[in-house]
């Protein structure tokens, strides 16, 4: 298979969207980003349960990113050789297995087993459900479906914060564990009778350490399946530790309103503008778009620090690159194979950027303040743009 392009097999070029299975699809990336929100979200709680337990148990949340830097490419080459109907079903049942594992408290150990485990369930999910919703999607509808699905990390946490805090609040954590289990669970339910069986590849060859090596090679060279992934590092790499970071900025009054307001306003400019710009201009420049305006947020950011509507613009800004990123997988790539393999990608560089980000931005704020979070954000989104004007020349060369 030549990953730069392929031919269109089992995609929906004019047809009809099966606009139920995509919701459903999208219900299973709440359960992928679940698995990080039913812990961050509830972390104090969490503590409580392992008192004594100290720094180790933050490694009970990046487990699952370690797993995603090392094996995200690796999860969409798995996914070319068994299926994506094959792949997602079976992460579902195994982040179902764990969540419900992890309902009895296990003592530490067993639960950062448990959690490196449930890390290939994320994979498995991230990786063959944004395949599957377009392969199942007409063209017309694609953006639109591709940006629903860039929602499903944000959506989630708040869905965790408003149902899942007052559960483990009333019953304990291993409450809201045992409730996202069951949710995995019932998607899995919901999906095995509706999945396309044809998303299985003919392309079976087996997954030699050389050979995963070489794809890796040959999926970043490809100006068509690695552009994407390359410009997702750059997002994630600020999204997460800009969330994290810019409330402590803003005066006390006002911490809590920009905690809520940042995440609301990236998922609404995607929903909104974003898909409608993706109506005229192929997702890629409304990426660079994204970027370019996010840069001149952080322009206004630096002349009016501690102001608010600044921050806002940003997230707003964000919001372009997050939906267009994920439409721009299919757009860039027509074969299924192409794409799962751009998905995995995808998986590999956002886990990457979201390890690194918030660690690398603090660093910079000890050592210049705020004017480190400013030169930190100027320079993931210039780097964006940067990379994305490369790519999209060496795609004219090719």
């Amino acid at each position: 298979m030549t990953v730069e392009r392929g031919v269109a097999g089992g995609t929906r070029s004019d047809g009809a969207t099966a606009f139920g299975l995509v919701v459903v699809l999208w219900m299973a990336g709440l359960g992928a980003s679940g698995q990080f929100a039913k812990i961050s979200v509830i972390f104090p709680m969490v503590q409580a349960a392992y008192p004594g337990s100290g720094a180790s148990l933050g490694f009970v949340v990046s487990a699952l990113s370690l797993l995603g830097v090392g094996l995200g490419l690796v999860a969409g080459l798995i996914a070319v050789q068994i299926g994506y109907r094959r792949m997602l079903l079976g992460g579902l049942m195994l982040g179902a297995a764990m969540s419900l594992l992890q309902s009895l408290m296990l003592p530490l150990p067993v639960m950062l087993v448990s959690r490196v485990v449930e890390g290939l369930s994320h994979l498995a999910i991230i990786v063959a459900a944004p395949t599957l919703i377009a392969e199942v999607t007409a063209l017309r509808h694609r953006p639109a479906a591709m940006t629903l699905w860039s929602t499903f990390f944000a959506v989630s946490f708040a869905a965790v914060a408003v149902l899942g805090v007052p559960l483990a609040r009333a019953y304990g954590p291993g409450a809201v564990f045992a409730a996202h289990g069951l949710y995995m669970l019932v998607i899995a339910a919901l999906l095995s009778g509706r999945l396309p069986r044809r998303s299985r590849t003919a392309d079976r060859q087996p997954l030699r350490l050389a050979t995963v090596l070489a794809r890796h090679v040959q999926v970043y060279r490809s100006p068509f399946v690695a552009a994407p992934a390359i410009g997702w590092l750059f997002y994630t790499l600020a999204f997460v530790s800009l969330l994290t970071v810019l409330p402590g900025f803003f005066a006390a009054e006002i911490q809590s309103l920009a905690a809520g307001t940042l995440p609301l306003a990236s998922i609404a400019i995607s929903m909104t503008v974003g898909v409608a710009l993706m109506r005229m201009v192929p997702p890629i420049h409304v990426v660079v778009l994204g970027f370019g305006l996010a840069l001149a947020a952080v322009i206004a950011m630096a002349i009016w620090p501690g102001v608010l509507w600044p921050c806002v613009a940003l997230m707003g800004a964000l919001g372009l690159v997050q939906g267009a990123s994920f439409a721009a997988v299919p757009q860039l790539n027509p074969s299924a194979e192409a794409r799962a393999l751009g998905n995995g990608a995808m998986a590999q560089t956002g886990n990457l950027g979201n390890t690194l980000g918030t660690p690398v931005v603090l660093l910079a704020i000890e050592a210049f303040g705020y004017g480190g979070l400013i030169g930190f954000a100027a320079a993931c989104f210039g780097a964006g743009i940067a990379v994305h004007l490369l790519l999209m020349r060496a795609r004219r060369r090719a």
